[in-house]
């Protein structure tokens, strides 16, 4: 556990586009900043310019409703090619209410409209809407190891985005992809201060760090989509962002 860390924003990076090569846009931010990435670093990058770096920016003009889409958008209010585009991308319907789209990602994640986002996109050639990346862990390990070669250091990728939760008011960061670093911190069958011991802690380190970056990245108008988080160990797992997803037959909220 580090003694302390700290959070650096990397400003400055342009407006992705489609097959722009990140490592290049992130190590030339890294540059202008003055930083130097040590072993152990964490980079955290929002998962809206892996997905725009990676094509997946869809023209509303292009998708065709199905008539299942229709019916739906048509109860819960939404554009019937959203969620045309909201069914390609789950598995599963989990909840539905007027402007309300819970599903369960064909990835496993559940969240609201399977993360397809039209914020901070530029809609001048015609609405379009933004999907996550194909395998984001896959897109982590990409990046990081075309960072490693850049730099000839060893540390860490998070591909993060914005979540809400239940009980809870507010979006906070969640690791999507990651590559390099401990997901899951396992502290089971440890002690407490009091040597009782632990039966279910399990520490979320991953989407501990995305929350923390995001403090500094921001979500609307800060043009930030990436942070360096300084301050842990050198290391290298094997764990990837999908190790902390919860098996749907322990999900009691279905």
């Amino acid at each position: 556990m580090p003694e302390s860390l700290s959070i650096h924003a990397l400003s400055g990076i342009p407006l992705v586009q489609s097959g722009d090569d990140l490592a290049a846009l992130i190590v030339d931010a890294l540059d202008r900043a003055g930083l130097t990435p040590a072993d152990g670093d964490v980079l955290v990058i929002a998962q809206k310019i892996v997905s725009k770096a990676e094509g997946r920016l869809v023209r509303l003009a292009d998708v065709n409703p199905s008539n299942e889409a229709r019916a739906l958008a048509a109860e819960v209010e939404k554009d019937p090619r959203i969620v045309e585009l909201i069914l390609r991308e789950s598995s599963a319907i989990i909840r539905k209410a007027p402007n309300i789209l819970i599903v369960r990602h064909r990835l496993g994640m559940i969240g609201a409209n399977a993360g397809i986002d039209q914020s901070n996109i530029d809609h001048r050639a015609g609405e379009c809407a933004l999907l996550l990346p194909e395998d984001p862990d896959r897109s982590a390990a990409r990046i990081r190891a075309s960072l490693q070669q850049r730099t000839a250091r060893n540390f860490g990728v998070i591909i993060s985005d914005s979540a809400n939760r239940p009980w809870r008011l507010g979006s906070i960061g969640h690791a999507i992809g990651s590559s390099g670093i401990t997901v899951l911190d396992d502290r089971r069958n440890g002690e407490d201060l009091f040597g009782r011991k632990l039966q279910v802690t399990v520490i979320n380190r991953a989407d501990s760090i995305a929350t923390a970056a995001m403090l500094v990245m921001g979500e609307t108008t800060e043009r930030v989509p990436a942070a360096l988080v300084a301050g842990f160990e050198p290391e290298e797992s094997a764990q990837s962002a999908s190790d902390a997803l919860r098996p749907a037959v322990e999900d009691l909220f279905l």
